[in-house]
Parts: C-alpha cells; structure tokens; sequence
C-alpha cells in the first residue's frame, strides 16, 4: 500500500512539473520576436520589466522591498535567473529598496545608476549588493548612451547628463529612457520632475512621440506637466503607484491633464501588474495569464 501511494504521489508530480515546463515554453513561443514591457505591481514605487525580442531583458528599479520578486516570476520564464541589464533610476528608497534580494536571486550583467549618490541605510545596503554581485560591470548612465534590446529594440538615456554633481535633489536626477522597437516606444522618466521634462521638450521637441508614458512620480503634480504631455502625445499613461498612499498620488490635477489629452490612464492600483507587447507596429495590452497563480 505504501509503495503504490508513493508511486501515485511521485507520477503526479512528475506530471505537473511536465505541464509546467510545457507551460513556459508555450509563454515564450507566442511571446517570440515582441517587445514586452511590464509595470510590476510593487505597492508604492517602480518596477519595470524590459523583455526584447530576443530575450534580452531590463528591469528598471525594484519598488521598496520584496515585492518586486513575487512579480517577476509572473512575467518571466520560471526557469530564467538571469537579467542582462539593471536600472536604478536615483537611490529613492521606492525605486531600490527590492534591488539588494534581486541582486541575490538573479545573475546581473550590468548595474546602470544615475551617479547620485545616496545618504539611507536602504542605499547602503544596493550600495553593498552591487559591488557582491560577480561579473557585473557597473555603469553611469548619461544621455547618449543606447542599450541593445535584440531585433533592433533598444533603449536610449535621454537624461542625466554631466550635471548630476550639480542638481540638489535625488529626482532631479532620475534616469529617463525611451524604449524603441520599430514603430512602437515607451518613455519612462522615473521621478523625475516638470523642469526636467521642460529641458527635453527643449532638446528633443517632437521626437520624444511615444505611445506609452509612465506618469513621473508616481502621479505627483510636480511632473507630468501639459507640456510634456504635449510633446509626447502619449495613446496611454501608466501609473505605478500603491493604494491609498499617504501621499495622494496619483494627484487629480495630473489625472486631469492627462484626461484633457484624451490619453487612457491605467494604473497598478486598480490593474496590479501590467504588461503591454509590441510586434514592432502597435502595442497593445497582453492578457493575464490564470495559470500564473498556481505557481505562486
């Protein structure tokens, strides 16, 4: 009786981990040759996930604590431990507080921060994490430089430049990248505030044009300014932000001059994680996967 309960139990695990690796690899034949972009749902805070066509992945900031690596299973190969680029965008405890346990549980290749420096314990602590992880070579981040993505994807830096020794306030110099495959973009500018955004709008006028804009700060009535949204014309605005926040964000005054813009506005309070896929011609939000959960 024993042996035949155990052969029971042993087949049908076998089974199931045979479903799963079916699973992953029906994931990553439909999603071959698309960009995919998810807002990971971290509660108060960013984290991006950057997956190219060719597998080549970014993540930009990691939220506050943990909780970025609860997410990232979610929109990445189970088996997959590797992550070729890492953004911190400043060293805001929202944006690298999950960073140090990503940095344990994922082999990095390049460790991309602004050059700012900060003065938290939970700074210290990405700070020590960095410099532990093997093989990873650590990068400035400066306007200009441009990540390859694979199948022409790619991310350029449009900010900082050389003055980030000069700025007095960790948002200021907040990393801002657009993601480009093909016809299709996404601009992501961090925290960083509306004077920062006017300096863009000046530099690089209607080539800032992208279909999806993350709202800076999470919604804060310091950035996404009308002349920001102006210039880039944005089809969508993603808001990554944590239910009832202490500091109201997203801020009514920032909802309604998007709303003016007849942009959507989804946000991770309401949607959770959000992915949107891109064929290189349109992007377009992906369906939550149900299976997902059963791994959690």
């Amino acid at each position: 009786m024993w042996r035949s309960r155990t052969f029971l139990w042993f087949s049908l695990l076998v089974l199931l981990c045979v479903q799963g690796v079916v699973l992953v690899g029906i994931t990553n034949f439909e999603h071959e040759r698309l960009l995919q972009v998810s807002f990971l749902d971290v509660g108060q805070g960013d984290a991006i996930l950057i997956t190219g066509p060719t597998g080549i992945q970014m993540l930009i900031d990691g939220g506050r604590d943990r909780s970025v690596v609860r997410e990232l299973p979610k929109v990445m190969n189970l088996l997959d431990r590797k992550i070729e680029v890492l953004v911190a965008t400043h060293p805001d405890a929202d944006h690298i507080g999950g960073l140090p346990e990503v940095l344990e549980r994922y082999q990095i290749s390049y460790i991309v921060t602004p050059g700012r420096v900060g003065e938290s314990e939970v700074y210290e602590q990405f700070v020590v994490s960095a410099a532990k992880e093997r093989g990873a070579r650590q990068l400035l981040a400066r306007a200009g430089m441009r990540f390859q993505l694979g199948d022409g994807a790619y991310a350029d830096v449009l900010y900082p430049g050389d003055n980030v020794s000069q700025l007095r306030e960790s948002n200021d110099a907040s990393i801002v990248l657009r993601v480009v495959y093909k016809d299709t973009e996404f601009l992501l500018s961090g925290d960083a505030p509306s004077w920062v955004e006017d300096r863009l709008v000046a530099q690089y006028g209607d080539a800032l044009r992208s279909d999806v804009l993350k709202a800076g700060h999470h919604g804060s009535r310091t950035s996404t300014d009308a002349l920001w949204l102006a210039a880039v014309k944005p089809r969508i605005v993603v808001v990554s932000a944590g239910r009832d926040n202490s500091y109201g964000h997203p801020h009514p005054e920032v909802l309604e001059r998007i709303g003016a813009t007849g942009s959507e506005i989804v946000s991770t309070i309401t949607d959770q994680t959000i992915t949107y896929e891109s064929d290189g011609v349109s992007a377009a939000e992906r369906e939550k996967l149900t299976w997902t959960s059963w791994w959690r």
